[in-house]
């Protein structure tokens, strides 16, 4: 399954474009613009999966910082900044990485 199986190629070239300056990301922001706060649970776990690289059942610190380039390959990589920033509001349970329960409630508070 691809991203665009779920969302629509358009809103994501968009999103990413609207993002592309190093330090412009903003994950609520760029959630909307994908359109995947308007998404079921069952699709924004389905993106997530397509976001964890290594199926490891969590998005960790190294796969956070290339969240872009899950939605369209030629995206940029996240500043370090952009990412720590993101782990952040992500991580509710500290233990540094992003779960797909911790997904799903990033995404709805976007």
């Amino acid at each position: 399954m691809s991203m665009t199986d779920l969302l629509n190629a358009e809103d994501i070239k968009k999103a990413v474009g609207a993002f592309s300056a190093i330090d412009s990301f903003d994950h609520k922001r760029f959630f909307q613009m994908v359109g995947l706060k308007k998404k079921s649970a069952d699709d924004v776990k389905k993106v997530f999966h397509i976001l964890d690289k290594d199926k490891s059942g969590f998005i960790e610190e190294d796969e956070l910082g290339f969240i872009l380039k899950g939605f369209s390959p030629d995206a940029r990589d996240l500043s370090a900044k952009e990412t720590k920033t993101l782990m952040a509001a992500g991580d509710k349970d500290g233990d540094g990485k992003i779960g797909v329960d911790e997904f799903s409630t990033l995404v709805a508070e976007s």
